[in-house]
């Protein structure tokens, strides 16, 4: 059974940054691929940047510069390093793979 547990999350100012972990037990973890999406206020879920199991990622434009993704798959983790982060990055974020989500780590954005 596929587990993934998010960490890292916290209230920030704007301008800092935050790296979030993404771990997942129970499956070959090297042969999927990863993402990480956010639900902010009063909004639909959205993907934030996606990683291959190959390791080419995607990005959402809002993030594009700022956030990358990476995955250590030994350890079986997809980290999110999130720079400058802004107000409205504030949100919970979730990582998914093969359908399966984990439960979110706030993330907050505020002076």
């Amino acid at each position: 059974q596929v587990r993934l547990v998010e960490s890292g999350g916290g209230l920030v100012q704007p301008g800092a940054s935050l790296r979030l972990s993404c771990a997942a037990s129970g499956t070959p973890f090297n042969h999927y691929g990863v993402g990480w999406y956010r639900q902010s206020p009063g909004k639909n879920r959205e993907m934030v940047a996606h990683i291959r199991r190959g390791g080419s990622a995607d990005y959402a434009d809002f993030v594009k510069g700022r956030f990358t993704i990476s995955r250590d798959n030994d350890k079986k983790i997809v980290d999110l390093q999130m720079n400058d982060l802004q107000p409205e990055d504030t949100g919970l974020y979730s990582c998914m793979l093969a359908g399966v989500w984990g439960q979110g780590t706030q993330v907050t954005v505020s002076s």
